[in-house]
């Protein structure tokens, strides 16, 4: 029988493939075009895996591990290999539990329970298990259960909270990836085989490991692990106050809110947040040389309700603090440096007036009289519409901006003088044991449900210039963390499940030929995990008021 053949368009050329040939095949024959590995293809617009087969005319583009759909599917396949190589070292022990439980450096922080310790003697045999199978190039291979019946495996490998995750799960159906006879299920699609994964490195930390990886703008270079040991205990204390109150995934949350009153957690949780603002606040009024309070985080942080609940907590302390906005100190709108679009360029220091800051800040520091301006943002220019500002003895600043850990920035000021924040939405909370929730989903959401609220952005508009808020933050707000005297988690263990009643209609308003589509679609798949939580529950000065509305605070 004369086998069909299907017309293929890839880029600008029209090939011919035989019916059934697999995506892996063709994209074997146009890896050579591209510097980075193929993993995924969309075909016809629809995300495939390359063991699928071709059974239509299609327009294919590839995805590669230099794409962010591609990197992902690179780590997650990362960690199934990472989990079958313990399981084999450890022979299939039924007390073993391996936790990924948040990104650190370039990598996976990792846990193991259910042996002795983890030392380099069992961290080599796992890279050693680990480098076998990729040589052997072995196939993950993709099966789909009945949701029920996936369970008893969950229970075979002592996963608990995979076991309460699908207690919610109203999908019939659930695809498991596999590794020989090691079977688990992961968040999103995965790469054909083990001979893909050729770069990663394991190093120990703390009470566990790291599973080193590439970065996406490098995917075949593993960079040294280099610990930003403040961050990490901030996530460290985060994940461990979620497991003191039970609450160590999204299945816990669900079993929270289905068999109990929220409102219990939910309070907890804001008086934990409201306690560590407190010691922050009692660290700053215990030395009477703090004068400069510089805050600084990505995007959706929160850092505008913490300024006011941090002031608040200041003023209990016997200060009196004084909001000042970097973003006045802008350089009028003509000496605005470009980016490589031609295009103002107003992230980076350059766009920043460090010298006038500077000098405002010391003459306030003497104690002088200072006019400080404001930044009209329609003509571009500083206007100076205030009285004059003088600092007290109990007076301070609390100064909020992109820059502030910046230590150019802040150049003119001696060191004693400022006491640096970092404030970020570090997410605490996992789906399960092995996929966690990165903390850029998290504050994507808070930035959808604001953006739509309080400047009539559509949830497409957010998530298309998303990319470029990232690399705004990783150039100009993530190197300078570690510069910070104290970090502050923003992120409520709860709060995926207020956003979700917010954002889903968002996410829905999002056309199906739109390059935001896909995103939106993986966005809605990944809430659907979620039990929502009403936002009556919310107190008024709740950090989650800055982004759903009805707050007590003028923002």
């Amino acid at each position: 029988m004369q086998q069909n053949v299907i017309n293929v368009q890839i880029g600008n050329s029209i090939e011919h493939y035989p019916e059934g040939i697999s995506y892996k095949e063709i994209a074997g024959k146009h890896q050579m075009e591209y510097n980075n590995d193929i993993v995924l293809v969309f075909a016809n617009e629809k995300l495939q895996e390359l063991h699928n087969t071709l059974n239509q005319d299609a327009v294919i583009q590839f995805v590669t591990t230099g794409d962010e759909i591609g990197h992902n599917a690179y780590v997650r396949s990362m960690t199934l290999l990472l989990m079958k190589a313990f399981y084999d070292v450890c022979d299939h022990s039924p007390d073993l539990k391996v936790r990924v439980q948040f990104s650190v450096s370039d990598g996976l922080y990792c846990t193991v329970e259910g042996i002795e310790k983890v030392d380099q003697m069992l961290l080599d045999k796992v890279k050693n298990r680990m480098w076998e199978m990729v040589d052997r190039d072995i196939p993950i291979n993709k099966r789909t259960v009945h949701t029920e019946d996936s369970v008893d495996l969950f229970n075979q490998y002592g996963m608990s909270e995979k076991k309460k995750l699908f207690k919610y799960r109203t999908a019939s159906n659930v695809n498991l990836y596999r590794i020989n006879e090691f079977e688990d299920y992961f968040y999103g699609y995965m790469v054909p085989s083990t001979g893909y994964l050729k770069y990663f490195e394991l190093y120990l930390y703390d009470e566990g490991l790291v599973l080193q990886l590439p970065v996406r703008k490098n995917p075949k270079e593993v960079r040294k692990f280099q610990p930003a040991d403040k961050l990490f205990q901030v996530l460290k204390n985060s994940t461990k106050w979620g497991d003191m109150q039970h609450l160590e995934s999204v299945g816990a949350l669900n079993d929270m809110i289905a068999m109990r009153d929220p409102q219990e957690t939910i309070l907890v949780q804001e008086a934990y947040q409201e306690r560590k603002i407190a010691e922050i606040a009692e660290m700053i009024s215990s030395d009477p040389k703090v004068k400069f309070i510089l805050i600084a985080g990505p995007s959706s942080s929160g850092k505008t309700t913490f300024s006011h609940r941090l002031s608040i907590q200041l003023k209990a302390n016997g200060m009196v603090p004084h909001p000042i906005a970097v973003d006045n100190f802008f350089v009028e709108r003509e000496m605005t440096p470009r980016d490589e679009n031609g295009e103002y360029n107003f992230e980076c220091l350059g766009a920043m007036d460090i010298d006038l800051f500077g000098d405002c800040m010391s003459r306030l520091l003497k104690g002088e009289e200072v006019f400080l301006p404001t930044f009209n943002f329609k003509t571009g220019h500083k206007e100076y519409l205030d009285g004059p500002k003088k600092l007290g003895e109990s007076d301070v600043l609390v100064i909020e901006g992109i820059h502030c850990l910046n230590p150019e920035m802040t150049r003119a000021l001696p060191d004693e003088n400022k006491f640096k924040i970092y404030i970020s939405a570090l997410t605490q909370l996992n789906v399960d044991e092995h996929n966690r929730i990165p903390t850029t989903d998290g504050r994507l959401f808070r930035r959808i449900v604001r953006d739509a609220r309080t400047r009539g952005k559509s949830a497409k508009n957010t998530i298309a210039m998303w990319d470029s808020v990232r690399r705004g933050e990783e150039e100009y707000i993530f190197p300078y963390q570690e510069e910070a005297d104290v970090m502050f988690n923003s992120s409520l263990i709860y709060e995926l499940a207020v956003l979700k009643q917010y954002v889903e209609p968002l996410l829905f308003g999002i056309e199906r030929d739109c390059p935001e589509y896909y995103e939106a679609k993986r966005l809605l798949k990944f809430l659907d995990y979620f039990v929502g939580i009403g936002s009556e529950n919310v107190p008024a000065n709740s950090l989650l008021r800055e982004f759903i509305g009805g707050g007590c605070f003028r923002i």
